[in-house]
């Protein structure tokens, strides 16, 4: 596997468990975001593993349903990830979510995140064996 991919699944695999520790710690906005992110590498890793083109769109997107369209994730996690998408901005900026993101998550929100979260990141994992 070439070291840039490595590198995106790495990082993923890291993001995942830093929203595991987060979680734990009740730091609920942290552990959202955190899933984002490691769905984002994650898919970015497939996406750079089944194309020539290292500058494809979907590297430079954030949308979690277009970069897992592009990663051709499997139907059945495209709402998860349309619901998940949104969270890149709202889980940090108060005015994104018209609240304060400390506030805003609770332990069902995040719990639920991270369990499709880990879902996904088995289908990602299974992509490279």
């Amino acid at each position: 596997m070439r070291p840039e991919i490595v590198s995106w699944f790495k990082q993923a695999r890291e993001d995942l468990s830093t929203a595991e520790v987060n979680f734990v710690g009740k730091k609920y906005y942290a552990a959202v975001f955190f899933c984002q992110q490691a769905m984002e590498k994650g898919m970015k890793a497939i996406v750079l593993a089944r194309s020539k083109n290292p500058m494809n769109e979907a590297m430079t997107s954030h949308s979690l349903i277009f970069i897992g369209k592009e990663a051709k994730i499997p139907a059945e996690f495209h709402t998860f990830l349309r619901q998940l998408s949104p969270h890149y901005v709202v889980s940090r900026y108060p005015e994104a979510g018209r609240e304060i993101p400390s506030e805003l998550y609770d332990e069902n929100i995040a719990g639920d995140f991270l369990k499709k979260s880990k879902e996904v990141m088995t289908w990602i994992e299974k992509q490279f064996k």
